[in-house]
């Protein structure tokens, strides 16, 4: 039972490493400052920041440690959560993303339904 767990959980962190990559890849699209680095070809962590402006900048970190999410402005640390709480939080983001994508349709690089395809 364990092994099946610890490969489930290990399935599960790359693909939120994937999101992530995809999510990046979008808010670089939208002109925010975005990046998403991994270590290595497994994919088992990221660290994914992107700048909203105005010195406000989320830093998204995932690992077989942990999940983090922490939200700063002027270097100050605003929220920071952690498991499921800032898997939820990302979820926000991307939703976000999603509204500003359907509220200008005539964008021609990046149509509503590739963000959809890229944010599982």
């Amino acid at each position: 039972m364990f092994i099946r767990l610890a490969e489930q959980h290990r399935q599960f962190v790359k693909d939120l490493v994937m999101n992530l990559q995809a999510l990046a890849i979008v808010l670089e699209r939208r002109g925010y400052l975005a990046s998403c680095y991994t270590c290595g070809g497994q994919m088992n962590s990221a660290s994914f920041m992107v700048s909203l402006g105005e010195d406000h900048l989320i830093r998204f970190l995932v690992s077989d440690y942990g999940i983090t999410w922490t939200e700063m402005r002027d270097d100050r640390e605003l929220m920071k959560l952690e498991g499921a709480e800032a898997i939820a939080q990302l979820q926000e983001l991307a939703n976000l993303v999603k509204c500003q994508m359907k509220a200008i349709p005539d964008q021609p690089d990046l149509a509503v339904e590739d963000v959809n395809e890229q944010l599982v």
